[in-house]
């Protein structure tokens, strides 16, 4: 009896054995199936873009070529618009690359301020381009207690009135002090505190007095809204204290302030920026999430804002990237908008145009690469720009190297 029972008892186990293969066969089968429809719809892509992917790709490195090509896709449309292809002649470059530095142009002469050389690293002296001859020269520091970037600039055509900005690197906050620079001596001396501080405000002499507005309060991200001018006459302050004005309709740092034909001009710019990591000795920059617009405001004589056109996109670090020529207000550069994947920053790659006559935006021309925070000059009918920090690539419009490069072009206006 003990035999029989043995050979039932062994029959029932391989039975049972095939069975549970069968359904581990039938169960894998349905996970790779399930798996296979699901990585189809989860990673889809434009045909456009699956149409550039190699033949036999499989697995992670397919992944990782697709999600590459979406992002270049991507950042291509995404920043650029089609504008006039420019011959650029590259010429001396810079003594030393810069980075949120200043720039204001005299007759001939391109005088360029501080900024950083690296994000650890700021400059503290001036350095002059010479038009004339294409020539770097006559350097000079500036005073000790000057804030090192993101400053409020501007000049009467000899005296520069330097106010506030960021004193040292990383992400420190800003000072209240200002000073002027005769360029006839090139001779520093000191001038009214402004009320607080302010980091990169818009800065501008109209009718007889220095205005300065908006920019960020002491912890570079909130958004100021407050506005105050003091009369000014050769470098020297008619007033013991500055006076406030109608506040800015929008506050932020890094926009253009232009004064045309007795209209003040403020262009672009954004609402918050960097910050410093809370309880960092160095005060290591920290991202906050800023927001870059298009808008165009201006004051005349009624002393009331008025909305004007839009920028073709919007644009930010500008605050020296313009120029006024032929009644128009020329902008190189900047940056936009951020990527709305990676969220990393997008630069500006094209010239843009304000006609005055006719109050329209045009996009005049593309430049070597994309670039912010570049500093703008023009002398006998071509365009000049230097320093700023340049983009990753043609197909990536991050920021990556902090430029000394000098770059001219033929400007040509829309009429």
């Amino acid at each position: 009896m003990a035999r029989p029972t043995g050979k039932q008892n062994y029959g029932r186990v391989v039975l049972v054995s095939c069975l549970a293969l069968l359904a581990a066969g039938l169960v894998a089968d349905f996970l790779w199936a399930s798996s296979h429809r699901f990585s189809s719809v989860g990673m889809s892509l434009p045909s456009s873009v699956i149409g550039q992917l190699p033949p036999n790709s499989n697995g992670k490195d397919t992944e990782k070529k697709k999600d590459k090509l979406r992002e270049r896709k991507l950042s291509a449309t995404f920043q650029d618009l089609a504008a006039p292809e420019l011959k650029w002649e590259k010429m001396a470059a810079a003594p030393v690359p810069r980075l949120d530095g200043a720039a204001i142009q005299i007759r001939n002469f391109l005088y360029v301020f501080a900024g950083y050389g690296t994000i650890d690293i700021v400059h503290s002296h001036v350095d002059i381009y010479n038009f004339v001859d294409n020539t770097w020269g006559g350097r000079f520091d500036m005073p000790k207690e000057m804030a090192h970037s993101h400053l409020g600039m501007v000049t009467d055509g000899r005296y520069i009135y330097i106010v506030t900005g960021q004193y040292g690197p990383q992400c420190r906050g800003p000072t209240a002090k200002t000073f002027v620079l005769d360029t006839d001596t090139n001779s520093w001396s000191d001038f009214v505190p402004l009320p607080v501080p302010r980091y990169a405000p818009a800065t501008q002499l109209w009718r007889g007095r220095l205005h300065v507005m908006g920019g960020s309060r002491e912890n570079r991200h909130t958004p100021g809204l407050e506005h105050w001018s003091i009369a000014v006459k050769d470098g020297k302050a008619m007033e013991k204290e500055w006076r406030s004005e109608i506040p800015i309709p929008r506050g932020g740092p890094h926009r253009a302030c232009v004064v045309v034909d007795d209209r003040l001009f403020v262009i672009g710019g954004q609402e918050g920026d960097f910050m410093a990591k809370p309880g960092s000795p160095i005060f290591k920059c920290s991202r906050r999430m800023e927001v870059v617009f298009s808008d165009v405001y201006m004051l005349d004589e009624e002393m009331k804002w008025k909305v004007m056109p839009s920028m073709p996109k919007p644009d930010s670090h500008i605050e020296f990237a313009w120029k006024v020529v032929n009644n128009s207000i020329v902008i190189v550069g900047g940056t936009t908008e951020k990527h709305p994947e990676t969220k990393k920053m997008v630069l500006v790659g094209e010239i843009f145009q304000f006609n005055l006559n006719k109050m329209k935006w045009y996009v005049i021309g593309k430049l070597p690469y994309r670039v912010k925070t570049t500093l703008v000059g023009y002398w006998e009918g071509q365009l000049y720009f230097t320093s700023g920090q340049r983009d990753k690539g043609p197909d990536d419009p991050a920021p990556r190297k902090v430029m000394a490069d000098m770059w001219r072009t033929k400007l040509i206006l829309n009429p």
